[in-house]
């Protein structure tokens, strides 16, 4: 039986996201953070040398490159001029920056990653995905690949076009090809119970416990055009209920050795399950 019959097998396939406040300087415009990636991208080797059957889909945001252009030109909510179809452009530019500076980080740590751009497979309708051909990502992932996804422009049916986030991306993926876990590593440690003071993580989210929590994540990470870390946990907690077995970690990956510890299996960080 091939791989293109048995990837929905949960414990073969994880995703990961390097969050955009992570991989580049969220305070300086167009300003990476080759040391950081370069680190991590070494903490995927590792973990894919110590696990050889480990299927992984990556993901990455765009941080101080397409969060810039974005606001500028308002291109999340809808492009229907010459002036917001060339920021549209100046989006896609600056995205593929940032995910050029991360491939080839990924490439001198070994690993064999090919980056598949949204931008020229997705089409959403009122930002919602309508079509999306993943035979090419399960087709690298069959050949025991990297595939690396996004956040990017995409072309939209009614409104021009729009953004997608890599949660977004990571949502519709994991409604076709259920991965065991959803791995988003940023800069904060997980979900703070208690923002701005920090000082009580929160260990698990589940569907019960949530609106007891969410007054607390109103400010509890850095905002951008694809939202915050409310929106974040509020995605997972949607999709941990759709797909049975599914659970998400949120976490640092500032701190060395978090990113291999999860993609080993460990939960560093804030678990979000179904609670059943």
């Amino acid at each position: 039986m091939s791989f293109w019959q048995t990837v929905d097998d949960q414990r073969a396939l994880l995703f990961l996201k390097l969050g955009g406040s992570l991989i580049t300087d969220k305070t300086t415009p167009y300003t990476p953070r080759p040391d950081v990636i370069s680190r991590l991208a070494g903490e995927i080797a590792t973990a894919q040398e110590n696990q050889p059957g480990l299927k992984l889909v990556l993901g990455h945001g765009s941080g101080s490159f397409g969060h810039v252009a974005a606001k500028r030109f308002g291109t999340h909510q809808g492009v229907d001029s010459p002036e917001g179809w060339r920021g549209f452009a100046q989006v896609w530019y600056q995205a593929s920056r940032l995910n050029r500076i991360v491939v080839e980080a990924l490439h001198e740590a070994g690993l064999a990653a090919v980056a598949l751009p949204p931008s020229g497979a997705v089409t959403t309708h009122q930002g919602q995905v309508t079509t999306w051909n993943l035979s090419p990502l399960r087709a690298a992932l069959s050949a025991g690949l990297l595939p690396v996804v996004y956040g990017d422009v995409v072309f939209d049916q009614t409104i021009g076009g729009t953004i997608l986030s890599t949660e977004e991306l990571f949502a519709h993926l994991a409604r076709a090809l259920h991965p065991g876990r959803i791995l988003l590593a940023g800069q904060d440690r997980g979900v703070w119970g208690d923002y701005p003071a920090c000082s009580q993580l929160v260990k698990t989210i589940t569907p019960q416990t949530w609106n007891q929590l969410a007054p607390a994540l109103d400010g509890s990470a850095n905002t951008d055009v694809t939202g915050g870390m409310a929106s974040k946990v509020e995605t997972m907690l949607t999709l941990v209920e759709e797909i049975p077995g599914l659970e998400g970690l949120i976490f640092s990956g500032e701190e060395p050795g978090q990113v291999s510890a999860a993609l080993n299996g460990q939960t560093p960080g804030t678990r979000i399950h179904a609670g059943r």
